[in-house]
């Protein structure tokens, strides 16, 4: 494959893909977090009303294999970036940002280790798992920020392109 496109071109395009299953892996945690942390609805029609009253059981498929795929998408990536890029940050001095990345690796890793429990407990019925459901699902929502927003700042330090 490499044959028919430029490398970086290819790299690049490997890059894009896994930051679109990323944002959409964002917004479905971010919807399943909000319904959660839905509280007495007051009747009133706004935004965070609109925006949190989602199912949020329908989320959980999509969360895991969105998570799977951005992990794999990630892990491919993580060839390159590990030769072309980390070196350099470290040459430069920048270890504040690579060890951001490196809490990132391990909280994503972490994450996919969660996955089982989560998608689990989502299949549970009762209002006894409600507590779980609700902490498994925050957990998530903040390794996934977290991660992404790692993930672009790195980007943005290096340039995924040099």
């Amino acid at each position: 494959m490499l044959d028919l496109i430029d490398t970086n071109v290819f790299w690049s395009i490997l890059l894009i893909v896994h930051g679109l299953i990323s944002v959409a892996l964002l917004g479905a945690l971010t919807h399943q977090t909000f319904a959660l942390r839905k509280g007495q609805s007051t009747g009133q029609v706004n935004f965070y009303n609109r925006f949190s009253s989602v199912n949020p059981a329908v989320y959980t498929y999509a969360i895991c294999l969105l998570w799977i795929l951005s992990f794999v998408f990630g892990g491919w990536i993580y060839s390159k970036y590990r030769i072309n890029i980390r070196i350099p940050l470290e040459q430069m001095g920048f270890m504040k940002t690579q060890g951001f990345f490196e809490m990132k690796e391990h909280l994503v890793s972490f994450g996919i280790f969660l996955l089982p429990a989560y998608f689990s407990i989502w299949k549970l019925q009762g209002h006894d798992f409600d507590v779980p459901k609700k902490y498994l699902t925050y957990m998530l929502c903040f390794i996934a920020w977290f991660s992404f927003l790692v993930g672009h700042v790195v980007n943005n330090v290096r340039g995924f392109g040099q």
